[in-house]
Parts: C-alpha cells; structure tokens; sequence
C-alpha cells in the first residue's frame, strides 16, 4: 500500500477539529500557563504576561547565540586562553564535529541551522529502511553529542557555546519516532525518506521542525532543569527532552 494512501487520516486529523485544540492546549501548559485568573480583566492581563514572556525568551535566546557567537570569533583570532592556532589537531576535529560541521558557526542562528542538519540527519537513518538501524542511530548520536559537546566545552571554556549544535543534530530524530514507528506498523516496514517530504506530509515536517525550534528556545519543564547536568550531559539533555515533547505532541495525529 503507497505511504500517501496510509497517511491520508494523518493529514485530515492534523487539519481538523479536536486534534488542533489539543495540540494548542498541551503547548499552552508545557510553555508555562499555571492558574488562569477568574475575572475576564485577570484573562487579558495574563495573556498579555505570557505574549511578553514569549517574547523576551525569544530576545533571549538570539542575544545569547549572537553573544557566543561573537565570543568564539574572538577566541579564533587569538584572544582567548586557547588560541585557535594552539588547539591540537585533534582538539580542532572535535570542534568541528561539536559545531556540526560547521554549521554552528553561522551567526544569529546557528540552533535553528544545526536543526536543519537534523532534518538530514534523520533523512540517512530511513535510508537503509530498517527500524532498528534508526534507533540505534538515535542512541549513537545522542552518545556521541554528550562526549563531544562536553569536550567542546572544555576546548572553548565555555559551557553549552552557541556554536555547538551537534546537540539539535542528534535529538531532531527522536522528534520523528512516533511517526516512523506509526507508519512502519502500517506499511509492515520502514516508510521511505521521499514519504515525509513528498505530497503534504512535508507540512508535517516541518511543523515538528518548528516544534522542535520552540520547545528549544522556550525550554518548559524539565528542559531548561536538565541544562544544569555536568558537561555534554547538560548540553545533550535539553535537547533530547525537548525533541521527546514534540514526539509526544505528535503522537494523536499519527
């Protein structure tokens, strides 16, 4: 059976009904929404709190990457205790699988950048068209990132740099599990890459694209909790736990 003809009640609950009212209430409470005032004034006042909440973090988080950003162009022109051209060879490839192949070196936005890498990332783990080959491919990238973006941090001398993104990397596959499980089971095998960006099902990618980016720069509970871990555990964990709400999120529309 053609994936487009399996995924057609994905699509209509995606554009339907109750499937969006749950989807905007779980983003509602996973962003924070604690106790909604009784009176309709308190209703107003706390809607324009949480615009201005939104809206700051959001501030927050391009001033902070544009502030590593700007702290790593210092260090490779030598004003840092690691000057670039003192890093051994070995101290250089970590840096530049940590920054994504570089990627993370983009100005202004080097999270979002690294996520598009993501996205190709989970393209290679549907090409061999085995389940358990994506799995492990998730748990070795996960891995991976704790063991680089930690010794990126040390390189750098500076915890969770913005120029590291292999974290965004290797967490935008779990995103997509629940649907590459949800169509397997259909398809009585792995689903293939054209079949996430062909027809409208590349709508839906890119809504857990955009999930990812808000959940990452947001960081509800326990997102922003889990930075507080050691080395390129913290890195690595706030990404996995925000990879792992949208997954949850897109569960009913699979």
């Amino acid at each position: 059976m053609p994936f487009v003809a399996v995924s057609t009640p994905m699509r209509a609950g995606f554009f339907g009904g109750w499937e969006i009212v749950l989807l905007l209430a779980v983003i509602l409470i996973v962003w924070g929404a604690k106790t909604l005032p009784d009176q309709p004034d308190g209703l107003r006042r706390w809607f324009e709190e949480f615009r201005k909440w939104l809206r700051n973090a959001a501030d927050e988080e391009l001033s902070k990457s544009l502030r590593s950003w700007a702290n790593e162009s210092d260090a490779t022109s030598g004003r840092e205790d690691q000057p670039a051209n003192a890093r051994s060879k070995a101290d250089e490839l970590v840096l530049w699988l940590a920054q994504g192949f570089d990627v993370g070196r983009v100005p202004g936005a080097p999270g979002t950048v690294g996520s598009l890498v993501g996205v190709l990332w989970f393209a290679v783990l549907l090409v061999p068209g085995n389940f358990w080959f994506y799995v492990a491919g998730i748990v070795l990238g996960l891995g991976l990132s704790v063991w680089l973006c930690g010794a990126a941090e040390r390189i750098l001398g500076r915890a969770d740099p913005g120029s590291v993104v292999l974290d965004e990397i290797a967490a935008m596959p779990v995103c997509f599990l629940p649907w590459v499980l949800g169509q397997g089971v259909r398809l009585k095998s792995m689903p293939p890459v054209e079949a996430f960006f062909s027809g409208n099902n590349w709508l839906f990618t890119a809504l857990i694209f955009a999930l990812f980016r808000v959940f990452d720069v947001l960081k509800p509970w326990p997102v922003r909790l889990s930075e507080s871990l050691p080395g390129g555990w913290g890195v690595t964990a706030d990404d996995f736990l925000a990879a792992a709400y949208v997954a949850l999120i897109s569960v009913p529309f699979i």
